[in-house]
């Protein structure tokens, strides 16, 4: 049996990491990796730290590309690798466009889809955008998907998806922290030398993560979370840590509110290795991003997601994780309070993770193999 895995971004990277590993490692399996580099060096540092060489790599990127040429290129690239390697199946994750071309192409070259990271819905195709409509198509064109959740798996139920196709597996995510955080834990050497690198935190002031880079907040959304950070560090008994994404509007939002701002340090953006472990570190995290709403639950971190809608609920119910939007008077109310009240933050603090327990890789590799 031959997989053609298509990822491009680093997300995706991470998530299909175990998977393609696990894919690598099966007698009786052919595994070819295709990326499309729709993040390059973000992508490229995955990659290496999970030891998995591309077959395939369209290398598509250029500065200020548009969605449409994203698509396009993805399709055309994905697609002349399907006539190359004759996959049986195609494996696509998420909801990137590079997942949706790669869905695309597998649908015109009549090669059956597999979803991973399926199911997730917000019911709002400008909320995340373009990201609901990519995961939406992609649940039209698969043949088979893998839920997270029992509640993704009822979402795709209730879009008349045959109930045959549908198989909760967990997150892959949950695999891959599983994974960073056994090799730091088994290497105290690794451990010191990555924690040399963040010699500036003030181990006597809590520790706040951020992240952000959802083009849904580009349009004023991420400019009043950068204002609300600045003034949450303006306390005196907190620091931030913001590893900022390389997309020139979140570069601009994070220079123009806190560059200079006391208490706050902006950095480059992380291997995945580092990142792991300063999420290990933190006391809180304030992040638009899904795939830390799935791995902050099984570190025991609150997470304040500036968004106003998810479509991983389960963490939100759960109690791990509160949607707070993108105004600044709400993302610092709530963050006080899980800083000032020791209860508040026990309550979100406990270790549950409704996203898995680590195995999802193998539960995929079983399906495939019918």
């Amino acid at each position: 049996m031959k997989i053609l895995s298509v990822f491009g971004t680093r997300p995706e990277a991470i998530k299909m990491a175990i998977p393609v590993r696990t894919f690598a490692a099966a007698e009786g399996v052919e595994s070819v990796v295709c990326v499309t580099g729709q993040h390059r060096q973000m992508l490229d540092q995955v990659l290496s730290l999970f030891e998995i060489s591309p077959d395939i790599d369209l290398d598509l990127m250029t500065p200020g590309q548009s969605l449409e040429r994203v698509t396009t290129r993805a399709l055309e690239g994905v697609s002349e690798a399907i006539r190359t390697h004759r996959p049986d199946w195609i494996v696509v994750q998420g909801d990137t466009t590079t997942a949706m071309a790669g869905a695309l192409a597998g649908f015109y070259a009549q090669v059956p889809v597999a979803h991973v990271e399926a199911g997730l819905r917000t019911g709002n195709m400008a909320s995340p955008w373009p990201e609901e409509g990519n995961r939406q198509i992609i649940g039209r064109l698969a043949k088979v998907h893998f839920p997270p959740t029992a509640k993704s798996q009822a979402n795709l139920l209730a879009e008349n998806i045959d109930p045959a196709c549908v198989h909760v597996t967990g997150n892959t995510v949950i695999d891959a922290l599983h994974y960073v955080s056994d090799k730091i834990e088994q290497d105290a050497a690794l451990a010191a030398q990555i924690d040399a690198a963040f010699d500036f935190i003030d181990p006597a002031k809590r520790l706040i993560l951020v992240t952000g880079h959802r083009r849904e907040n580009f349009n004023g959304g991420l400019d009043r979370v950068c204002d609300a950070l600045a003034r949450l560090a303006a306390r005196g008994d907190v620091q931030i840590v913001y590893p900022v994404h390389l997309n020139p509007q979140v570069q601009r939002a994070a220079e123009e509110h806190l560059r200079g701002a006391p208490d706050v340090h902006l950095i480059a953006p992380l291997d995945y290795l580092p990142f792991v472990r300063l999420m290990s570190r933190a006391d809180l995290i304030i992040t638009d991003s899904g795939g830390i709403q799935e791995e902050a639950p099984s570190l025991g971190k609150p997470v304040l997601v500036t968004r106003d809608t998810t479509e991983r609920p389960e963490a939100v119910e759960a109690g791990t994780v509160k949607l707070v939007g993108t105004q600044g008077e709400r993302v610092i109310e709530q963050a006080a309070r899980l800083l000032d009240d020791e209860a508040a933050y026990a309550e979100m603090a406990r270790a549950h993770n409704p996203y898995g327990d680590g195995h999802a890789s193998e539960r995929i590799l079983q399906v495939l193999r019918g």
